[in-house]
């Protein structure tokens, strides 16, 4: 599978984009558990355009990351087209479209998924953003707006016409958000579609490796993107079994790359939310103070210290 020039292999695993979740240091770590292409968190193009600091921070990438792919959400052509030039400077692997992203702030504003309410605005974003910029362009985004409304089959094509180089597709619509369960009949009728040549690539409810080797072989995706089930456990892409003690020497070694790449504050913010996550903590007794203690360090040596004493407890509860 290729997007651009970029060889991926077969069957490549791809880490989604994530608001407060795709840091640096997760994605470095998930990268080396075996993540082929890894994305920043998704910034808004309106901030980009408005020099916020904080979005700008996020476009900061690492070369040890790469392939690494930004992903930029908007609703206005000339704020998505300078967005994207703006991106483009910091040199990612590929520019991402986001016309999925179900919540309200986005999708309410007519952003994201809210995109699929307003197709020629899409499709007008989509050719604006690929005549403007070298680096590839993808799009990731929903089977449509409502079960009334499943329009991907067509829409796919449309983008295609656009000159996107590859299409994530989540399966479900903006009005299911992330209930019930997602449907990857309409991904693999795409993928079957004799018209579409570029890569198709799977996302929906991907909690292990067993299911996203169940998608290729089920759907015939060229690749498949995981996001909520990596929460806390950058190893998620690891066909290595590890240690309970092995993934909190990782969890701490992610706390330690955000600092030392962000600063001390904010990297433990972004570090302790996954720590919060982790499924590592899963069935330690009494374990819900100790939660509420991690997500309210806002120092290392405190961080440090609430770790090492999960570490003492785990340690004596495996005997």
């Amino acid at each position: 599978m290729k997007i651009g020039n970029i060889e991926f292999g077969e069957r490549p695993l791809f880490l989604a984009p994530m608001e407060d979740v795709t840091d640096i240091g997760f994605r470095l770590l998930c990268k080396r558990f075996g993540a082929s292409m890894v994305y920043t968190e998704f910034v808004s193009a309106e901030a980009l355009v408005r020099n916020v600091q904080s979005t700008i921070n996020k476009l900061t990438i690492a070369d040890e990351e790469r392939p690494v792919g930004i992903q930029i959400y908007g609703r206005d052509v000339p704020q998505m087209v300078e967005a994207a030039r703006i991106v483009e400077e910091a040199r990612p692997d590929v520019i991402d479209l986001n016309f999925g992203c179900p919540v309200k702030k986005v999708a309410g504003k007519g952003a994201g998924a809210g995109m699929l309410q307003n197709i020629p605005l899409l499709l007008n974003i989509t050719r604006e953003v690929v005549r403007a910029v070298r680096t590839p362009v993808t799009v990731k985004t929903r089977l449509g707006w409502d079960k009334d409304h499943i329009i991907i089959g067509e829409l796919a094509e449309q983008l295609q016409d656009c000159g996107i180089q590859a299409l994530t597709i989540h399966g479900r619509t903006r009005s299911q958000m992330y209930t019930g369960e997602a449907d990857w009949t309409p991904i693999a009728e795409v993928k079957r579609n004799p018209r579409i040549t570029i890569p198709i690539i799977g996302n929906g409810d991907i909690r292990s490796l067993a299911d996203a080797d169940a998608a290729f072989a089920d759907y015939g995706v060229d690749a498949v993107m995981v996001g909520r089930a990596t929460f806390g456990q950058p190893w998620f892409f690891s066909r290595s079994p590890l240690t309970v003690g092995q993934k909190l020497d990782i969890l701490e070694e992610q706390l330690r790359i955000n600092i030392e790449r962000i600063d001390e504050y904010r990297g433990i913010l972004h570090t302790r939310r996954h720590l919060a996550a982790s499924p590592v903590f899963k069935g330690i007794p009494d374990f819900r103070q100790t939660r509420i203690a991690m997500l309210r360090a806002d120092t290392l040596d405190e961080l440090s210290s609430i770790l090492a004493d999960i570490r003492r407890r785990l340690t004596e509860s495996l005997g």
